[in-house]
């Protein structure tokens, strides 16, 4: 695996970053010594697991939701102690 120094990769990141694209590796050293491992990526790493308002009109949320149980915790909590 080929070893790239910091001042080079910060360089030519754009060339290095089309080169792990296209499957090959490389580590970033610093002062001779090795800090990072760059790799390419899975395609199943890319795709994010999870999506917000995927369920987007298919849940109802009742008008008074902020109500809901409040006589039972004003009961449980003793209402005006």
């Amino acid at each position: 695996m080929r070893t790239v120094n910091i001042h080079e990769a910060k360089t030519h990141l754009s060339r290095l970053v089309e080169e792990v694209a296209h499957g090959e590796s490389f580590v970033i050293a610093k002062a001779g010594k090795p800090v990072a491992k760059i790799v390419p990526l899975d395609a199943s790493d890319t795709v994010s697991s999870r999506r917000l308002g995927f369920m987007a009109g298919e849940i109802a949320v009742p008008d008074d939701f902020d109500r809901l149980g409040g006589e039972a915790i004003e009961h449980l909590f003793g209402e005006g102690n």
